[in-house]
């Protein structure tokens, strides 16, 4: 293991971090960082072990090119900062006017419940509003979750997604690092949603963030986060974990938009399990990295649960996005509703995968899939690839897809009316994905069409 004192990053900061190469002792050092009780150690330690003995998956994009053993996988500043802070004005000068470039504290000053931020492998702060405190609502750092609220988290920390799902789920589980959790009580409505932003600001950086989400019963949250990195010319890695325990009777809202650099791997893992009469929505925008592969689940596990699943997803040049949808469908009289949307532009590859599988006692299950997708030129490639699986005749089962182009006539109809063709083909895209987008927080939508604007540039002639 190489240790660093610095590392070239996009700001002026100094950084200690473990370096080249996934052994024991950085793991080991992660979780002495993270001041972590000997039960977690142990866990890291069997991830390791049986990450160790798995291969790069080889379904969907090329990851061949992707080097663990070049990625930063604990990022730390330098002991000259003082890095965290119980609230934003007392984050160091240089994070805070990041964050505001990155429009973090409008948003939060607008309609949160109240925020936190991470910056490579720490949480620079976090708080949640007084109000949101007396009802017990808990919204705290990862790390500090493990050690003030030790039975929650034994219970439910990777039983959704273990680590022997896939290769980056015990990668995952053995240099996670800090990350959300939040706990919603029983008959409690959070309603103004709880954020995230997460910031990897290192070269050949990796992110491990594990976000752990419990609503109780008859009880309601929200929460949206969002994700960005710089560009540098070798690889960096995002493989963070998302689990969440929907109650009977509750309802949950999950709204991520990812804006990662091209050089970055972005591979995520999102899963759900909700109990009766419960009620868990997603709302996803992929936008960069150079291969995507996320396919956020819900598991309707007893019966009347219920999964409404939204997402876009943007492949411009040097791009891959594989992305899609997981419904398992347990209980009775459970339903789900997929809507995709998605732009290939540039030569490049939209794969949209859904899996629906309906067990043998889902008496009455329903779900519906629509699965649409521009292509701006002959070369780009957008591949629909569902999966369904239905074990009890008494289920509804509906999925629809379909591929177009931009119409000529629409540009020209637009560009009479003196809007340039950048402009004209912003309005379309945008009216494209408007049934996704409009379901997110008024600014994050304002944010993720800024975004998709900045995509479009140049996109067509």
């Amino acid at each position: 293991m190489n240790l660093k004192s610095t590392l070239e990053s996009s700001d002026d900061i100094k950084y200690e971090l473990y370096l080249t190469g996934l052994t024991e002792d950085t793991v080991r050092k992660i979780s002495a960082e993270q001041e972590e009780p000997q039960r977690m150690l142990d866990h890291r330690l069997e991830c390791l072990k049986i990450f160790k003995n798995m291969k790069l998956p080889t379904r969907g994009p090329d990851l061949s090119r992707l080097n663990l053993d070049d990625i930063v996988y604990y990022a730390k500043p330098h002991k000259d900062h003082e890095w965290y802070a119980n609230n934003r004005e007392d984050v160091p000068t240089e994070i805070k006017n990041k964050f505001k470039r990155l429009g973090i504290p409008e948003a939060e000053q607008k309609y949160l419940a109240w925020a936190g931020g991470q910056y490579d492998s720490l949480n620079v702060y976090h708080q949640i509003k007084e109000k949101r405190l007396q009802q017990g609502i808990i919204f705290e750092d990862m790390p500090q979750a493990v050690i003030k609220y030790p039975e929650l988290v034994k219970k439910h920390f990777m039983k959704l997604v273990t680590a022997n799902d896939h290769m980056f789920a015990a990668l995952h589980g053995a240099v996670w690092s800090w990350g959300t959790f939040i706990y919603v009580p029983k008959w409690i409505k959070l309603t103004d949603p709880l954020q995230a932003y997460f910031r990897m600001n290192t070269y050949a950086g990796g992110q491990f963030e594990h976000t752990m989400i419990i609503i109780e019963d008859d009880a309601e949250g929200s929460y949206i986060e969002g994700c960005s990195a710089p560009k540098f010319d070798k690889a960096s890695l995002h493989a963070g974990l998302v689990e969440i325990f929907v109650g009977k009777n509750a309802k949950m809202k999950y709204s991520s938009v990812e804006n990662w650099s091209t050089n970055t791997y972005n591979l995520n893992t999102k899963r759900a399990v909700i109990e009766e009469y419960g009620y868990m929505e997603w709302v996803n925008g992929n936008l960069g990295s150079c291969k995507t592969m996320l396919y956020p689940c819900s598991i309707l596990k007893w019966d009347y649960s219920k999964t409404d699943m939204l997402g876009i997803a943007v492949a411009g040049q040097w791009q891959h996005q594989d992305t899609g949808s997981k419904v398992i469908h347990i209980g009775k009289h459970t339903s789900s509703n997929i809507v995709a949307k998605s732009i290939s532009r540039r030569w490049w590859i939209n794969t949209y995968r859904w899996l629906v599988t309906i067990g043998k006692w889902a008496e009455q299950a329903t779900n519906h899939t629509q699965c649409d997708t521009l292509l701006f030129d002959d070369d780009s490639v957008s591949n629909t690839i569902p999966y369904i699986q239905s074990d009890n005749d008494s289920a509804i089962v509906a999925h629809e897809a379909s591929a177009w182009k931009i119409d000529e006539s629409e540009l020209f109809y637009l560009m009479a009316r003196w809007l340039t063709k950048d402009k004209a083909t912003t309005m379309i895209v945008n009216g494209f994905f408007s049934s996704v987008i409009k379901k997110l927080p008024l600014e994050y939508a304002g944010e993720l069409n800024k975004l998709v604007e900045l995509e479009m540039e140049g996109s067509i002639g």
